[in-house]
């Protein structure tokens, strides 16, 4: 387990935060600016160190105020990857990358070089200096050196906030590569939440220096009461799903969860991979009955579960479907003319889909990530 429970005073700013993730997988640390992110990390690295509280990864002791343990930065073994990739401009791309491993003594070195290259695309720049590279790729070497530092915690800080929508699109196959291959615990301060769905595993909601909410990505966006933490224009559900068939005559992907199935424009994944939708609340409309002679084609059997108020003249509806949850975001008018409340048995028709680029790493623009079906 990563366990983090610390208090700090930054000047004016408290920062009392409290939280516990799976050791492996991406724990996202989610909110605004200047709601105390970065400041997290920065104490998880050693960079600073807490008032009081304790920081744990595995059987490892970072930071404990009651036992005054505060392992010095140099030996916590942590690979931290800045926005800004912070590469030697004098080396080469082969020599920024050697530079981590040297640090090691070799009986500890359990990542490899090679591995390491390939993971990550960098064999065709290893003689390359950093200028001559774009801002992914500064990325990628970014993140190749901090791997080979043989890091037991990965920390990213914005890792694409200084990226373009095409490099960003390029950066995030390689990042989930590092989740899913390398099996190093990762934490990722972001404030986009398209990150967020897309690569992480647990969601842990800063705002004002507290957190908000911790848990898996689906459960946290899932409550309504966060939707003023998260954005209210990003308020919607997420789903996990498995590609189940693809229609190619059409262009279809067909995806299954244990609400049914929806439709969406075919994906470049094969049936039996996962695939994770953020639907949108704004994108869910509510009908008491199946409807005919529409080109929707997304109409699940749900539940009300809860109602709750999302502006002067909205309301967020979440909706169970199945073993899991969609929010919709209709009008308060609409919930009073259709006597919508708790236990109510309605259709969710989801009129646009939010999904992945696909996984060859395509430089789709995540902006067109929104598909009507």
């Amino acid at each position: 387990m990563l366990d983090v429970q610390i208090r700090q005073r930054l000047g004016a700013f408290a920062l009392d935060i409290a939280f516990a993730a799976e050791e492996r997988g991406v724990t996202a640390l989610f909110g605004r600016s200047g709601s105390g992110k970065t400041s997290v990390i920065n104490a998880i690295a050693g960079l600073t160190r807490p008032d009081a509280g304790h920081i744990r990864v595995g059987d490892a002791v970072f930071f404990d105020s009651t036992r005054r343990i505060d392992v010095p930065v140099e030996k916590r073994r942590i690979g931290y990857v800045f926005q800004d990739s912070r590469l030697f401009p004098h080396m080469s791309v082969r020599s920024n990358l050697e530079y981590g491993l040297r640090r090691v003594p070799a009986a500890d070195r359990r990542i490899a070089f090679d591995p390491v290259v390939d993971l990550l695309g960098l064999g065709h720049l290893l003689d390359r200096r950093p200028r001559g590279l774009s801002g992914g790729e500064k990325q990628r070497v970014a993140f190749g050196r901090a791997l080979l530092a043989q890091p037991r915690l990965l920390l990213m800080d914005e890792p694409m906030a200084s990226l373009d929508s095409a490099r960003k699109a390029e950066i995030m196959p390689y990042i989930e590569r590092l989740r899913d291959e390398m099996r190093i615990p990762i934490v990722m301060v972001s404030h986009a939440l398209d990150e967020v769905v897309r690569l992480a595993t647990t969601m842990v909601l800063i705002a004002e220096g507290r957190v908000r909410a911790a848990g898996p990505v689906g459960t946290v966006m899932g409550r309504l009461d966060l939707s003023a933490a998260t954005g209210a224009h990003e308020a919607g559900a997420v789903l996990d799903l498995t590609v189940e068939r693809h229609i190619p005559a059409d262009g279809l992907s067909v995806l299954a969860f244990d609400g049914g199935h929806l439709t969406v424009p075919q994906i470049d994944r094969p049936p039996g991979s996962p695939v994770r939708l953020h639907i949108h609340a704004r994108d869910v409309i509510v009908a008491l009955e199946p409807p005919t002679g529409v080109s929707l084609r997304n109409a699940l059997a749900a539940r009300v579960v809860e109602v709750a108020e999302a502006g002067p003249s909205s309301a967020d509806l979440r909706l169970a479907v199945g073993g899991s949850f969609l929010i919709a975001r209709i009008t308060r008018a609409a919930v009073r003319e259709l006597s919508l409340a708790p236990g109510r048995e309605v259709v969710a028709l989801v009129k646009g889909i939010a999904f992945e680029p696909d996984s060859s790493g395509s430089a789709s623009d995540p902006r067109r990530r929104v598909v009507d079906v």
